[in-house]
């Protein structure tokens, strides 16, 4: 509901009064360190697309994307917003194949050639990352072997075996013992200079792209079947990846990974173990000394579950992966599909129609209510992060001040302005985390903005715009002349405060209707 002129004015007396007996009822919080600038100016919180799209162009199924920042797709393509290396788009990487137990470029990494490497890399960077200046980025896949010796368990040993047969090829008079803390050591010290020289590489050839390693840090907080599951990442865990502190400090960017299993669809589990491994990103992010702000976190997530690519997430599961990541403080999730996913023409028409009917509202929604939990809370000058991770609060846009409009051509505006309620909620449930550089404590502005029905629909996203209007236009550029605009339910009522519901309410699916990671 808006605001007349006479309410906003009796608000404005009311709100210092509201303002301090709010603050003061507030917990006490650790501070915040700062943390980079959002990659697109004004984007507390994006959703970039990194999904094929080969097999649905030819048979002439157009996917709107147009929610989303950074559209890219996974294939050999230089000069994408997203440049995804895979093991063969990057340097010389020594690995084994799992399948044929063949060995590449000396299989484990104390006998790989780092130089020759490194020369190769060079040129794989400036061919796929041609601009040097261009925002972006840049994710190594490099999941064949992990830097610490304890983590290559399972098919991974065998990079442990090869290791020490090498130690002990190059000194047989070595003990078992000796031959495995030399193996240990070795294969350590290799792994490290591998990932810490490719990277330290790439943020200097190309600085303008954000620099991190998929899959890192993880959480390996599985065991969502047992009892009691609380989603929290194992100690040992914890403390193992505090031992990476050399990579925390040369990535410029975390790209952790949420995907779900089928077993978590529609389950509150799912929530936590999200929520603990964006935290457990958050956390190493904070670990370096030798900058004055924290790396930002992308999460990388499926529309589909890891295990069953032919199914759709719900709406509560999006809420559980992309509205978890904003709400805790990622900067961003990343969209990611395999060609296998999208391999016929009906995955390609079930996709089509998902994005129409949930995912884009959804991605509108939890953006949109990022900047204007930004905006208003901390100035534009950071993002909003839950007071605490643990809670159940998410940012979403409030559908008694808010409404998402979708035009003929699939362009999405947001018209509306928080309410002096919504605002209180933020404060209740989030704080600011500043970017570095800014001051942004949390307040309540004055005088409350009044609700607008602005539908302009010609603008860009990549710059910041004053704070009102900056909500109510579209979410992606599109032509000068808008077309007539559908309203689509905002609401995702039970879900903007409050308990998080172990069974998203009809209400809301028929609104949006739709249909461990691996070690």
């Amino acid at each position: 509901m808006g605001w007349s002129n006479q309410t906003s004015r009796s608000c404005v007396l009311l709100l210092p009064v509201l303002c301090i007996s709010l603050l003061d009822s507030l917990s006490p919080e650790p501070p915040r360190p700062p943390t980079a600038h959002p990659i697109f100016d004004g984007e507390p919180f994006i959703v970039s697309w990194n999904i094929p799209n080969l097999t649905c162009n030819r048979y002439n199924i157009t996917l709107n994307t147009s929610p989303f920042l950074g559209v890219s797709n996974p294939a050999k393509v230089p000069g994408q917003f997203l440049s995804l290396f895979y093991i063969d788009r990057l340097g010389l990487y020594p690995y084994v194949d799992e399948a044929t137990k063949r060995q590449f470029n000396g299989g484990v990494p104390q006998r790989g050639n780092l130089r020759a490497s490194l020369v190769k890399a060079v040129d794989d960077i400036e061919y796929y990352i041609p601009s040097r200046t261009s925002p972006g980025l840049a994710v190594i896949d490099w999941e064949d072997w992990r830097p610490l010796w304890e983590r290559n368990w399972g098919s991974k040993r065998i990079y442990r075996s090869l290791s020490v047969t090498y130690a002990r090829k190059r000194d047989p008079s070595l003990p078992t013992r000796k031959a495995m803390a030399q193996a240990k050591q070795r294969f350590q010290s290799a792994a490290k200079s591998y990932m810490l020289e490719t990277l330290s590489l790439g943020a200097r050839l190309r600085p303008g792209y954000l620099w991190g390693f998929y899959l890192f840090p993880n959480c390996y907080n599985y065991g969502w079947m047992e009892p009691g599951y609380t989603g929290e990442c194992p100690r040992e865990v914890r403390r193992q990846n505090n031992r990476l502190l050399w990579l925390w400090e040369a990535s410029t960017a975390l790209y952790p990974s949420v995907y779900l299993q089928a077993s978590l669809a529609d389950s509150p589990k799912a929530a936590l173990m999200v929520r603990n491994r964006v935290h457990e990103a958050l956390r190493v992010a904070a670990l370096p000394q030798r900058r004055s702000y924290t790396a930002p976190v992308y999460v990388y997530t499926r529309p589909v579950f890891v295990d069953q690519p032919k199914r759709l997430l719900s709406l509560g599961d999006l809420v559980h992966t992309i509205g978890e990541g904003a709400a805790i403080g990622a900067s961003g999730a990343v969209l990611w599909g395999s060609s296998g996913d999208y391999d016929d023409k009906a995955s390609c028409e079930a996709l089509s129609a998902y994005l129409d009917d949930t995912i884009n509202p959804y991605v509108v929604n939890v953006t949109a209510a990022a900047r204007v939990c930004g905006d208003f809370l901390c100035k534009g000058k950071g993002r909003c992060v839950r007071r605490n991770y643990t809670s159940h609060e998410y940012l979403h846009l409030s559908p008694g001040s808010f409404s998402i409009h979708r035009s003929e051509l699939g362009e999405f505006t947001v018209v509306g302005a928080p309410s002096l309620e919504d605002l209180m909620a933020f404060a209740r449930g989030f704080t600011c985390q500043c970017y570095a550089g800014q001051n942004c404590d949390a307040h309540i502005p004055t005088p409350v903005p009044t609700k607008t029905t602005t539908t302009t629909t010609t603008t860009t996203t990549t710059t910041p715009s004053p704070s009102l209007s900056h909500i109510t236009t579209p979410i992606s550029p599109s032509s000068t002349s808008p077309e007539p605009l559908s309203q689509i339910p905002t609401a995702i009522p039970m879900w903007t405060t409050g308990s998080l519901p172990t069974q998203p309410p009809t209400e809301v699916l028929s609104s949006f209707s739709t249909t461990p990671d691996y070690i």
